[in-house]
């Protein structure tokens, strides 16, 4: 698959839109495959360097009989100036329209990974003009499909090879977090610089390079491939997927190429965004399909970092495309690198993160989150976990389409550890009836600092029977120290920790997310001794040890997520409890123990 994805930064969040005139050119004839035949020659139009279109020659070689996505493909051998100069197709050629005796044959699309790159399958045209028939997309309808786009050659198959992605706008740290996430697509992403000043873009035409952008801003992501056929306002490209998400609402851009780099597995076009001139509606086997003058509904986010150290303040606006699958690794990513760029450093610290995402068809219509978090290691992995987790619930949510329509980020951030260990906990009182109030005092011991004391008041449970009752001191990050010392196998404790939303309504998820504890709270409540009775006896009879969790500091700072499977548990037994919060992630936990009795006349 020969495209390339990359991002560039833009400086505002507002949806600019310049207006392209298309080309003005004689439609061509077209030739089916049946009509084709070995030996017949012909060239193909792409663009190599900046922006002029040049041409290429094509050989036939034979016809490849229901080897691609959507029927037939023509096996073609490639030759000319722009081939030796490109040292053969190279990944961004996809879509470049081939003509034999002057006739639109089809799109250059498919290769051989670690072969002569000079060989190549071009897709017929007759099968993309079927893009056309499809009903367009409507807001936020992406269909999930597979993203298998190879012929179908057993192992000598010709596969789409990982795209190389052309970024800009991201630290360092952000883009291998970016490759992480991208996987899955095949995405490689490299870093890229912006275009030359003053670049003035053509009208699109057959064989003019063209984007499909995912993110646009100071952050933005486009993958760069060729225009194959246009009719009117209409477009053909890529003759093979982009994601082949079916239904699909990317930005449509003209692109500027550097060059083209030569590589072992194959090449592919440095090229960057151009002007914003429609949408993507089509993301299919064939290829890709879209609409000049017509332009995607988008997620705005805004992000503001603010590192103390330095008193310094980074600020960041992109548009997001509205896919479901990939906008929360995107959106996730781009918080961590305007971190990263704001403190201008990796390395251990606390951050302060609230974030607030408005969306349409969600409960509330308004999620909130604050929370602090400490890493040893990367501080800013650590902050954008749950602004991740929150993005992934609900773009992927099991109960209805969410429409997000804006999304804010606020991170404050120091290279200080704030934490801080519980080193005691006292009862008011050591004796107690049910219904009473009882205030526990807190001694915490911060990292480096002085002692300090908090208090809680806990009310015991109305009908909480006479006898000891103990009650966990803990952070709200902690998972209870009983219940890990319950569990003898990782097995059994995934199933403990797991977060899960069965049984739950829409509006249950979100407000078990919202509300659930913070890691700097101090939380108090009835430990409840029954809870792993539900697990299999093997499971009780030793402590976590090699292959179980991590040290409790981990849980505290890297599992906020974690005691949610706890909390759902106690709440399924109206369990009691009480919290405050504090200026510092709590680390650990201790237990107490009271006496409950009841009034005589009872």
């Amino acid at each position: 698959m020969y495209w390339s994805l990359r991002i560039l930064k833009w400086f505002q969040i507002v949806l600019v839109v310049t207006f392209v005139p298309l080309a003005a050119y004689a439609a061509p004839d077209m030739m089916s495959v049946d009509n084709i035949k070995i030996g017949m020659h012909g060239i193909a139009k792409t663009v190599v360097l900046g922006t002029k279109i040049e041409d290429f020659d094509v050989e036939v070689l034979g016809i490849m009989k229901n080897q691609g996505p959507a029927g037939d493909l023509i096996l073609v051998r490639v030759s000319g100036d722009v081939i030796d100069r490109t040292d053969g197709i190279v990944q961004g050629m996809s879509g470049s329209p081939v003509y034999i005796d002057g006739k639109l044959v089809g799109a250059i699309a498919y290769g051989w990974p670690l072969k002569d790159h000079k060989i190549t399958m071009v897709t017929p045209i007759g099968d993309m003009l079927k893009l056309w028939n499809i009903p367009g997309a409507s807001a936020g309808s992406s269909e999930s499909q597979p993203l298998s786009t190879a012929p179908n050659q057993g192992d000598a198959q010709a596969v789409p090879e990982a795209a190389s992605l052309m970024v800009s706008g991201l630290s360092e740290h952000a883009m291998d977090m970016l490759a992480n996430q991208l996987k899955p697509y095949q995405l490689v992403p490299y870093a890229i610089g912006e275009a030359p000043a003053g670049i003035e873009f053509p009208p699109l035409e057959p064989g003019s390079s063209v984007g499909v952008q995912l993110v646009r801003g100071d952050v933005s992501m486009e993958a760069i491939g060729t225009v194959t056929y246009m009719e009117g306002n209409k477009i053909l490209a890529f003759g093979h997927p982009f994601l082949k998400r079916g239904k699909a609402e990317y930005f449509m851009t003209n692109a500027y190429i550097f060059t083209t780099v030569n590589g072992l597995d194959t090449g592919f076009k440095l090229g960057t965004t151009g002007n914003l001139v429609g949408v993507i509606n089509q993301d299919r086997g064939s290829g890709i399909a879209g609409e000049v003058a017509s332009y995607p509904a988008i997620i705005p986010m805004s992000i503001h970092v603010q590192d103390k150290n330095l008193e310094n303040t980074r600020e960041a606006n992109v548009q997001l495309v509205r896919d479901e699958q990939l906008v929360p690794a995107l959106a996730a990513t781009t918080v961590f690198s305007v971190m990263e760029k704001a403190m201008d450093r990796v390395g251990p610290g606390t951050a302060k993160v609230s974030f607030a995402i408005s969306a349409r068809n969600m409960p509330g219509e308004v999620l909130k989150r604050e929370n602090l978090f400490y890493s040893a290691g990367n501080v800013g992995e650590a902050a954008v976990g749950e602004f991740l987790e929150a993005m992934s619930i609900l773009m992927g949510n099991k109960y209805n389409q969410v429409d997000i329509m804006d999304v804010k980020v606020n991170v404050s951030v120091s290279d200080e550890q704030r934490t801080a260990s519980i080193v005691e906990a006292r009862a008011s009182e050591t004796t107690v009836r049910p219904g009473d109030k009882v205030s526990v005092t807190v001694q915490l011991k911060p990292f480096r600092g002085e002692k300090i004391t908090r208090v809680v008041n806990f009310t015991v449970p109305k009908d909480q029977p006479a006898g000891p009752m103990t009650l966990e001191v803990r952070g709200g990050g902690m998972i209870p120290l009983a219940q890990l010392l319950k569990a003898a196998n990782p097995e059994a404790l995934t199933q403990l920790l797991k977060y899960q939303h069965k049984d739950k309504t829409f509006a249950e998820v979100i407000s078990g997310f919202s509300n659930r504890e913070r890691n700097n709270d101090i939380i108090v409540e009835k430990m409840d001794m029954q809870l792993l009775d539900t697990l299999p006896q093997d499971t009780k009879k030793a402590p976590v040890k090699e292959g179980g969790l991590e040290p409790e500091q981990d849980l505290a700072v890297n599992t906020p997520q974690s005691k949610a499977a706890v909390g759902s548990k106690a709440k399924d037994k109206k369990s009691e409890k009480a919290f405050i919060s504090t200026d510092f992630i709590v680390d650990n936990d201790t237990q107490l123990i009271i006496n409950v009795v009841k009034d005589s006349k009872e």
